[in-house]
């Protein structure tokens, strides 16, 4: 699972290496802070690995960290929020993930993005 909050970016998954216990990882330390603060766990440097960066969280806490960045959403445009949390460079790269994420619009909003384009460059001429 991918996350994206005003605090980073990290990647959860199952590896089924200890019950109870997921690894949690990110490409900078930063992201993983408040997490492994929660769950009061260490943040390896994995410099070999597609994620420099990981900590093995048990479930609940992943659930509370989750929960809190949920219960301490006070922005009304997250792209705004993480440049004044994280700054330039993760500002521009999830805008990256933003635009990217425009191939997997459905035929509706393509359709819809398509005619609203046109309809704006009619009104150009």
């Amino acid at each position: 699972m991918w996350v994206f909050t005003q605090t980073g970016y990290i990647s959860v998954v199952d590896k089924g290496q200890h019950a109870g216990y997921l690894t949690a990882r990110s490409r900078d330390k930063q992201s993983l802070a408040i997490l492994s603060e929660i769950a009061d766990s260490q943040i390896e440097f994995t410099p070999m690995a597609d994620y420099q960066y990981r900590t093995a969280v048990k479930r609940e806490h992943l659930t509370e960290f989750l929960t809190q960045q949920v219960e301490t959403l006070n922005y009304s445009n997250f792209k705004d929020q993480i440049w004044d949390t994280r700054g330039d460079d993760f500002h521009h790269a999830c805008g990256d993930v933003w635009v990217a994420m425009n191939a997997v619009k459905d035929e509706e909003a393509q359709e819809w993005y398509a005619n609203a384009y046109a309809k704006r460059a009619s009104l150009r001429k």
